[in-house]
C-alpha cells in the first residue's frame, strides 16, 4: 500500500490542535520546557497507521520527551489524527536547517566566510536554536536557566506528570480526580471516605465498599483514590481492574499454567481497586481466588476499594465468607445525583472539555439526563458538532442533541405513586403531607398538580386512583390538574425542565 505524506500546513494544524490539548493536560512549566521545543514536522499515513516525526533540538530533549511523555504524545496525536500513531524522534530542527540554508546562501553571495561546516558554527547554531525555543516565558531570548529547570516547582510538575503517566498505564482516567468530582448531599460521605483512604491507604476504612446505580460516580471516586495515592506515593503498586478483567486473567492464568504469576501480581499489591464486584458472584473459581487475594492484602494492611451496583447482602450467589469480609469495612450508598448536582457536574465537565456552557444551558441539559455518564455523552456530541461540523453552541443545538440522544432513548419510569409524591416534594422542599393535603398556596398547588401530571402521564394511573392519594380528590380535579400542567409546559420552558429533572430522579431510582 502506497504511503501518503501530509502537507506541511496540515501537519502544522495537527500539531497546533495537539499542543492545545497538551497545554490543558500538562503544567505550564512541563509544557514549556519539554513540549514546545519539539515540533511535529512530518506525518505519513501507511496501512491505516500514522507515522509522526518529532524533531528535537538536542539528544537530551529527545530522550527525555520520549521516556517521560512518549505515551502521552502518542495518545493525544492518535486522538487528533484519528489513527494509531507511531512516533519517530529525530535530532534536527527546521529552524536550524533554515539558519544553515540562509548562511550558505549568504556565503555563496559573498556575504561572509563559509564556516557552516565547522564545529564552532554548529555549536552556535544549536545554541541559537535552543534560545529561539526558550521555554521560560514567551518573550525571553535566553536559554532556560538550570535553577529554573530544576527548581522545586519544576520538579513537582515533572513528578505530577510522571504520576499521571503511571496512572494512565494502570488504566486510570485523567479526568477522574477529586478536583473534577462534584460533591452534594447525595455523595459527600463517599467523597470524604475516599479522600481519607487516598491519604492513608490501608489504615482508614479497609475495605471501602462503594455502591449505587449507574452514573452516580463510584468509578470516578475509586480512580481518584488511585490517582491521589500515586501522586503522593509514586512507588506504590496500584492495581485497577474490573471484575470482568479479573475473571479473564484468572481463566488465562489457568489455561497458560501461570497462576503463580497471577497470584504474585495481585497479592503483592499496595492498593487493589476492583470495579463492579457483583459480577464475580456465581463464579466459584473466581470467588475462591479473590477470597484468598483479599485475605493476603488485608493481612498486610494493603488498601482494598470495591464498587458494586448493590450492597453485599443483595448480591445473589456471593459466597457467605466473602460477603462477611466485604461487609467488615465501610459500606457507602451513593444516591442518584440531584438536579443541582447534575448541573454542577456538567459545568465541571464542560470546562474540562473546553466547551464554555452558560448555566442556563447547563440546566437545560441537566434536567433531561439522569447520570454523570450520560452528561459525558452529551458533551461529546456537542464537542463533535462544534469542532467537526462547525456548529455554534446554541440552545437549539442542545435541544437537537437532547432529542436525539435522550428523548428518543428515554427509559420507562418504573415507580409507584408514593415515590412520585416523595420525589416532587423533595424537589420543591415540601413535606409530602403538605403536597397531598388541602393547602391552596401557589407553590404547594403547583407541586401537587405536577405530581398528579406525572402519575398520569408517565405511570398511566387512572384519575380516580391518583385522586385517592391526594386526600381523596375526585377524578375531575386530577383531570383538570393534568391538562393545566400540559398547557403550562408547552409555554413555560423552565417548568418543562423542572418536570424533566423530576423524571430523571424517578428513572434513577432502584
Amino acid at each position: 500500500m502506497q504511503s501518503l505524506s501530509w502537507s506541511n500546513s496540515k501537519v502544522k494544524e495537527v500539531w497546533q490542535i495537539a499542543c492545545a490539548q497538551l497545554e490543558l493536560e500538562l503544567s505550564n512549566g512541563v509544557y514549556n520546557i519539554w513540549i514546545l521545543p519539539n515540533p511535529l514536522t512530518k506525518v505519513t499515513i501507511s496501512q491505516g497507521k500514522a507515522i509522526a516525526v518529532i524533531n528535537s533540538p538536542t539528544g537530551f530533549y529527545s530522550t527525555n520527551v520520549k521516556n517521560k511523555f512518549g505515551a502521552h504524545l502518542q495518545r493525544v496525536l492518535s486522538g487528533v489524527i484519528g489513527k494509531p500513531v507511531e512516533i519517530s524522534y529525530q535530532i534536527s530542527s527546521p529552524a536550524l536547517n533554515k539558519s544553515k540554508q540562509s548562511q550558505t546562501t549568504s556565503d555563496s553571495r559573498g556575504g561572509g566566510n563559509n564556516n557552516s561546516s565547522s564545529p564552532s558554527a554548529s555549536l552556535i547554531g544549536s545554541t541559537s536554536l535552543v534560545r529561539s525555543h526558550s521555554p521560560i516565558g514567551s518573550n525571553s531570548a535566553q536559554s532556560p536557566r538550570a535553577e529554573d529547570l530544576f527548581s522545586q516547582a519544576s520538579v513537582e510538575s515533572v513528578e505530577k506528570n510522571q504520576s499521571a503517566v503511571r496512572a494512565k498505564n494502570i488504566g486510570l482516567r485523567q479526568d477522574y480526580s477529586f478536583e473534577t468530582f462534584a460533591v452534594s448531599s447525595s455523595n459527600e460521605m463517599a467523597h470524604a471516605a475516599a479522600s481519607a483512604v487516598s491519604k492513608n491507604p490501608g489504615e482508614a476504612y479497609n475495605p471501602l465498599f462503594l455502591y449505587g446505580g449507574v452514573g452516580v460516580g463510584k468509578t470516578h471516586l475509586m480512580q481518584a483514590i488511585g490517582r491521589n495515592i500515586l501522586l503522593h506515593q509514586p512507588t506504590a503498586k496500584v492495581i485497577y481492574s474490573t471484575s470482568e478483567e479479573f475473571t479473564n486473567q484468572i481463566v488465562n492464568a489457568i489455561q497458560t499454567k501461570s497462576t503463580i504469576r497471577f497470584k504474585e501480581r495481585y497479592r503483592t499489591a499496595d492498593v487493589l481497586l476492583l470495579d463492579d464486584v457483583q459480577f464475580i458472584a456465581g463464579k466459584d473459581s473466581v470467588q475462591e481466588e479473590f477470597f484468598h487475594t483479599f485475605n493476603a492484602l488485608a493481612k498486610n494492611n494493603k488498601q482494598i476499594v470495591l464498587t458494586s451496583d448493590r450492597p453485599p447482602h443483595e448480591i445473589l450467589l456471593l459466597e457467605g465468607r466473602l460477603r462477611s469480609r466485604l461487609e467488615a469495612g465501610l459500606m457507602i450508598d451513593i444516591q442518584q445525583p440531584s438536579f443541582e448536582l447534575r448541573t454542577a457536574i456538567l459545568l465541571i465537565k464542560s470546562k474540562a472539555a473546553g466547551i464554555p456552557i452558560e448555566i442556563e444551558m447547563a440546566k437545560m441539559i441537566a434536567s433531561r439526563v439522569d447520570s454523570a455518564r450520560k452528561i459525558g455523552g452529551i458533551l461529546n456530541s456537542l464537542k463533535s458538532e462544534i469542532e467537526l461540523n462547525g456548529q455554534e453552541l446554541t440552545p437549539e443545538l442542545i435541544e437537537h442533541i437532547l432529542i436525539t440522544e435522550v428523548d428518543q432513548k428515554r427509559p420507562q419510569i418504573k415507580a409507584q405513586i408514593q415515590q412520585v409524591i416523595k420525589t416532587v416534594s423533595n424537589h420543591y422542599y415540601l413535606k409530602q403531607q403538605v403536597v397531598k393535603g388541602k393547602s391552596r398556596k401557589k407553590k404547594i398547588t403547583l407541586a401537587r398538580h405536577i405530581a398528579m401530571y406525572v402519575c398520569k402521564e408517565d405511570l398511566g394511573e387512572p384519575y380516580a386512583e391518583i385522586g385517592r392519594w391526594f386526600s381523596g380528590r375526585d377524578h375531575s380535579t386530577v383531570m383538570h390538574a393534568y391538562h393545566k400542567i400540559q398547557e403550562m409546559t408547552a409555554k413555560d420552558e423552565s417548568l418543562a425542565q423542572e418536570i424533566s429533572a423530576i423524571r430523571m430522579s424517578l428513572i434513577g431510582m432502584r
